[in-house]
Parts: structure tokens; sequence; C-alpha cells
């Protein structure tokens, strides 16, 4: 007995739903007992069906993969099926022309209130928005419950009939009988289409549906600090449910458009700021932009190229605590002239001499005189 459950379906660890899928079918085909009659076909086929279980649910496979057989030892009564009813079905579903997996999703009755599907939009912020947030104003298409018949579908003063094909239930059974064994059908009801409900009087407003598009429009506060590729959940705004079912909710996917001055990295701002070698070596005091607005930021004498000065608590807001933000860094870029004036040239020749600077090709004379034959 093969004791691990990737062995068991012949498969790699790496398999996707869709392999483990046809992996599943091929050999539950091959070893159900009411197909396969040699010794051991029945141990082997709850083998594969518990392996199946297991690797098919994506939080019971992490736990395997990380803790093995010990991981898992109480999923089969977490929701899995013993009698394996539902999975046998689905494979014979691709056997027998009008089977449609009796104890499947596809033959469950669908009456009773249904959650509305989660809509999603895409919204794209200024740099500024996301750092400091704000309030939109956004419009959206949705369902709504067809305000004329409640949703009910039927024309107002009728009501939906119970279906005579299916007595309400939803579900037709046939019995069939195959070379593997006599199966029971089960499937949708092709007269109600699984409601158990026949509306024989449709609401002229929404044809029958029960719900009608509408288009409106509806304001979202944005949390200061978002980030290219945050989530809002807007509760109750996707489509609305069916017989009596909650809605269910927008999502807004956020993108962040590029600026030209600034840069983010997590929470802190970056920028550039370009000074001359005058201003580096002596220092200064030079008034820059934040997402705060003007600041002072001082330049201490002797600043060497791309030093990184830090003007605290002027970066963005932490998601969920706009009290605390981060920092604004700045990398300084010192700017060469390429070009000087005779009396430039001077200074410079003087200071240099002041300094003991050797002077000579390659060395400052002849970075000097570079500069004043460009002029």
């Amino acid at each position: 007995m093969a004791s691990d459950y990737y062995e068991i379906l012949g498969v790699s660890r790496t398999a996707d739903k869709e392999e483990l899928k046809r992996a599943y079918r091929r050999l539950a085909r091959k070893y159900h007992p009411d197909v396969n009659k040699e010794p051991g076909a029945e141990e082997r086929f709850k083998e594969i069906n518990r392996a199946y279980e297991v690797l098919s649910d994506p939080e019971i496979k992490a736990r395997y993969d990380r803790f093995g057989e010990a991981g898992v030892s109480g999923a089969g009564a977490q929701g899995f099926s013993t009698d394996f009813s539902d999975s046998f079905a689905d494979i014979f579903e691709s056997f027998f022309s009008g089977f449609s997996g009796g104890m499947g999703t596809q033959g469950r009755r669908r009456t009773g209130p249904v959650r509305g599907d989660d809509l999603r939009i895409d919204l794209n912020l200024d740099f500024h928005e996301a750092v400091f947030g704000g309030d939109k104003e956004l419009t959206i298409k949705h369902l709504e419950v067809c305000e004329t018949c409640n949703g009910s579908g039927a024309k107002p003063g009728t009501k939906p009939k119970t279906c005579s094909t299916c007595g309400g239930s939803g579900q037709v059974r046939r019995a069939t009988r195959t070379p593997f064994g006599s199966f029971t059908q089960v499937s949708v009801c092709p007269s109600c289409n699984g409601t158990g409900q026949i509306i024989e009087e449709k609401c002229p407003t929404c044809g029958g549906r029960g719900q009608n598009e509408v288009t409106k429009k509806i304001k979202i506060t944005i949390p200061g600090g978002v980030d290219n590729g945050t989530q809002l959940r807007v509760s109750k705004e996707g489509d609305a449910g069916k017989m009596g079912g909650p809605p269910g909710d927008l999502y807004v996917f956020l993108g962040v458009k590029k600026d030209s001055e600034f840069r983010r990295d997590g929470i802190n701002i970056l920028s550039e700021i370009k000074i001359s070698y005058l201003q580096a070596i002596l220092g200064c005091s030079l008034e820059i932009n934040t997402v705060d607005g003007k600041a002072e930021l001082i330049i201490p004498a002797g600043t060497q190229p791309n030093t990184v000065l830090t003007l605290e608590d002027k970066g963005v807001p932490k998601l969920g605590n706009p009290v605390s933000r981060g920092d604004h860094l700045i990398t300084i870029v010192i700017d060469i002239p390429t070009k000087i004036t005779t009396e430039e040239r001077e200074l410079l020749e003087k200071l240099a001499s002041i300094k003991g600077d050797r002077i000579g090709k390659g060395g400052i004379e002849g970075f000097l005189g570079n500069l004043f034959h460009q002029k």
C-alpha cells in the first residue's frame, strides 16, 4: 500500500487541479468495485478516493504537504463524502449521455436564497491621492432586485407555481442500466431549471428574471497609504442575490499613477535634488518639494555625491494607522560644471594653491584647463 498520496494518484507534487482530476478519474474507473472484481480493488479504490479528497482541497493539501498524514488525519470528517458518490457520479458523467452528476452540483436543487455575485472595478489614483486618501465617486453597473415583482419574477398579483415535472424538488431522477451496473441519474429539472417553480405570468419589468441591471453612483473612501494592488471591499454593492439571498460585494482594485518627482519604497518617499559643487562644499539651506508642500532641507558642509538626507514623518501614512508615517529620503546629486569663467578659474587655481594641491596634466590644472578652454 502506497503511503504517499501523490504516489497513489501517480502525479507530481506540482500537479494542478486538472491533473489531479484526470488522474483520479482514470484510476477510479479502473478500480471501482462495480467494475473491477479482482481482490484488493475495493481497498485500492478507497486509497484513490482518500488521496484525491486530500489533494483536491487546497487548505487540506497544504497541511498534508507540510505535516504528512498527521496533518490531515481528521480531514475525512470535515466535509468529505465517505461513500464517494459525488466523485463517482462525476466520473461516470463522461460515460453516459444525459447523466448530469446526480449527486454533484449540477443535480442539486437550487431553491432557497442564493448570494449574489461579487463584482470588480479598477480605479487609478494620482500619487498624492494614494498617499493621503480621500473620497471618490464611482459609477457602477450591477443587478438589483426588481422593484415591480420584488424579485419573484412573477407579474404583480400572481405567484410562481410548483413545477409539475419535478414536484418542486428541482430534480428529475431516472434509472439507467449499464455494463457497469444499474445507476440512478439525477439531473436538473428541464422544466423549471432547478428552481422547483414555474412562472406562468412573467413580470413585465424584468421578464421573469427578478433582477434588473442598474447604473448608479456610489461614494467610497480611499484610506491614506494605499498602493498598487490594494483591494477595497464595498459591502453589498455587488449583484443582488436570488430568491431573497444577500447581495454580493464590490471589490475595487487600485492602481497608482507614476509621479514625475516622487517615488515610493514602502511607506518611504524617495526623490532627488541637484546642488552645485560649491553648495556641497560650503553647505546650504534649500527649499524643496514634499508631498506636504514646501519644506526646508539643510545641506551640511562637505556633503558627498549620492548622500541621502532624511526628512522624518514626511512619507506615506501606514495603511490603517494614518498617524504613523514613513520618511522622505532625498538623494543629493552634485552638479559638476563643464564650463567656468576666467574669474572662476583664477579663484579655483588660488584655492588649489592654498590647499597645496598638485598642479599638472591630468590633475587640477588639467581639469581647470579643460573647463577654461571649453568656455
